[in-house]
C-alpha cells in the first residue's frame, strides 16, 4: 500500500525491465518527457534503493543505464525481483518506515493505546530526528490497520494489537507448507508485492533451512507488473468504495510514457497527457501480454478501458452516485459478454477454419481452441478442419491468437479481418523472401 505517488519511478524502471536498459541517458529522458537532470535525480535514488537491497546498481563506463541490466541480471539468478525492494523502498518515506517498524515491534509485546505507543516510539526515536505526535502515530495506525497489520481491541482507550493469527495458529509443518506455497504462487501468478512480503515472514518465521522452497526457484515473465500495484490497489478500493478517479492518461503510442510536471511556475510546460475523469467499475488482467487495464465510464468516452501502465498522477475522489454506479457496473457487464478480453466495440462475427495437423495422433489444434476459445463453438466438417464461430467484441483483440495458429487458421469471416490477415501474411513472406534471396546471393 504505497502512501506517496513516484510516477517518475514507476516509469523509468518499466522503461528499464522492458528494453533491458539499452538507451542511454538522453535518449530515455526524451522517451520519457523528463530532462536529464530529473532522469539523474529518479536514477540515485533508485540505486540507494538497488544498494539497500544489497545489490550494486552503478552506471557502466559507457553511461549507458547499468540499472537496467543490474534487474535483468538478478532475474536471470532466479531471486526475487529487485523491483519488489524498489517498489517498497519508494512506498514508504524513511521516517515512516523507522516509526512502523517501532510500531510493530512494541505491538508484538502485546496490545497497546496510542499513547502508550507514542511514548514507546519517542523513547526509541533518535536524538536527532523531531520526535513524531500524537496525531502521526494515530494516522500510522489506521494505514496499519487497513492494511490487516494492527487491528481494535474493545473498550476506552482503544488499544492495539498485531494480527497474528496466522502465525499462531498454524504448526510448524502447514507454515512450511504454506510458505512452499506463497513461494510458487508469487513467482508463477501475477507478482505481487504482498505476496512477496509474506513468502519474507514466513521465512524469517521458519529460519531459510526450515523452508521448503529453499533451493526452488521460478521466474515470472512480465515481473515488471510489480509496479502497478501502486495504482491497482487504489484502484480496486475505489470500485469497491464505490469512489471517482482522475488520472493523467499516455497511451502506450505516445512518444512520451510520463507526463512531467513543471516544478517552476515560470517555465511550465503543456503536459502531452489527457485528463481523465472516471468512475472506476473492474480492474482486469490480460495474462497474454501480462497488461493491467482499468475499466470505467468517463462523459466524455462512456464505458471504456484503460491500459493502466499508461496512468500517472492516480488521484481518488469523492463518492459516487450508487444508482448511477449499479447501472454502469450492469451495464459494463452486458458488454462484456461478448468480448475477448476488455473490447467494448460493436459484437461482431468471427468464423474461423482450423486444420489438423497431418498424421499426429494427438489433434492438439483442436485441444487448444477448445482450451482457449472461451464461448465460440466448433462444428465438425471432416477429418481435416473444423470450423469454429464466436460472436466477440471487434476482432482487434481475437486478432494476436488467430495469428499465433499460422498456417493451421484460415479466416472465413468477416471479409475485411480475413483480407487484413492476408496482408500481413504477404508482408511476411516478402520479408523472409528477401532475406532467403539474399542469403542465397551471399
Amino acid at each position: 500500500m504505497a502512501r506517496e505517488s513516484f510516477d517518475k519511478e514507476i516509469e523509468l524502471l518499466r522503461l528499464l525491465v522492458l528494453t533491458g536498459g539499452v538507451f542511454s541517458r538522453k535518449e530515455s529522458a526524451e522517451r520519457l518527457g523528463i530532462s536529464v537532470h530529473t532522469l539523474d535525480k529518479a536514477l540515485r535514488r533508485l540505486r540507494e534503493a538497488a544498494s539497500a537491497a544489497g545489490a550494486d546498481g552503478s552506471p557502466g563506463e559507457d553511461g549507458e543505464l547499468g540499472l537496467g541490466r543490474l534487474l535483468q541480471a538478478r532475474r536471470e539468478r532466479g531471486g526475487d525481483p529487485l523491483l519488489l525492494f524498489l517498489f517498497r523502498s519508494r512506498s514508504l518515506k524513511e521516517s515512516e518506515t523507522a516509526r512502523l517498524a517501532l510500531l510493530q515491534g512494541e505491538l508484538g509485546k502485546g496490545g497497546r493505546t496510542a499513547a502508550e505507543l507514542l511514548d514507546a516510539c519517542c523513547g526509541g526515536w533518535p536524538e536527532a530526528s523531531p520526535w513524531p505526535d500524537e496525531k502521526t502515530i494515530r494516522s500510522d495506525l489506521a494505514y496499519l490497520e487497513k492494511a490487516g497489520i494492527v487491528a481494535r481491541e474493545g473498550g476506552r482507550p482503544v488499544r492495539y494489537r498485531l494480527r497474528d493469527e496466522l502465525w499462531t495458529a498454524l504448526e510448524p509443518e502447514e507454515l512450511r507448507r504454506l510458505e512452499l506455497f506463497v513461494h510458487a504462487m508469487a513467482h508463477t501468478r501475477v507478482p505481487s508485492v504482498h505476496g512477496f512480503l509474506l513468502q519474507d515472514s514466513l521465512r524469517r518465521l521458519l529460519g531459510r533451512d526450515g523452508a521448503l522452497s529453499a533451493g526452488v526457484g521460478f521466474a515470472y515473465r512480465y515481473d515488471c507488473r510489480i509496479l502497478d500495484e501502486a495504482y491497482l490497489h487504489p484502484l480496486l478500493a475505489a470500485i469497491e468504495e464505490r469512489r471517482t478517479a482522475s488520472f493523467e492518461y499516455l497511451t502506450p503510442k505516445s512518444e512520451h510514457r510520463y507526463a512531467a510536471r513543471g516544478t517552476n511556475p515560470l517555465h511550465a510546460r503543456t503536459s502531452p497527457a489527457r485528463q481523465i475523469a472516471m468512475l472506476p467499475l473492474k480492474a482486469v488482467y490480460d495474462h497474454q501480454y501480462g497488461r493491467w487495464y482499468a475499466l470505467g465510464f468517463t462523459r466524455a468516452h462512456g464505458l471504456s478501458a484503460w491500459r493502466m501502465e499508461g496512468m500517472s498522477g492516480l488521484a481518488i475522489g469523492g463518492a459516487a452516485d450508487p444508482e448511477l454506479f449499479a447501472r454502469k457496473r450492469e451495464q459494463l457487464d452486458a458488454r462484456l459478454r461478448t468480448s475477448w478480453l476488455v473490447d467494448l466495440g460493436e459484437t461482431t462475427r468471427v468464423s474461423v477454419r482450423f486444420f489438423r495437423p497431418e498424421g499426429a495422433e494427438y489433434d492438439f489444434v483442436r485441444e487448444r481452441v477448445l482450451l482457449q476459445g472461451q464461448w465460440g463453438e466448433t462444428t465438425e466438417e471432416g477429418p481435416d478442419s473444423f470450423r469454429y464461430d464466436i460472436e466477440v467484441n471487434g476482432t482487434r483483440e481475437i486478432r494476436p491468437w488467430l495469428r499465433s495458429f499460422g498456417s493451421s487458421c484460415e479466416v472465413l469471416e468477416p471479409e475485411e479481418l480475413r483480407q487484413d490477415m492476408i496482408e500481413e501474411w504477404k508482408e511476411l513472406a516478402e520479408t523472409y523472401g528477401a532475406a532467403v534471396r539474399q542469403g542465397a546471393q551471399s
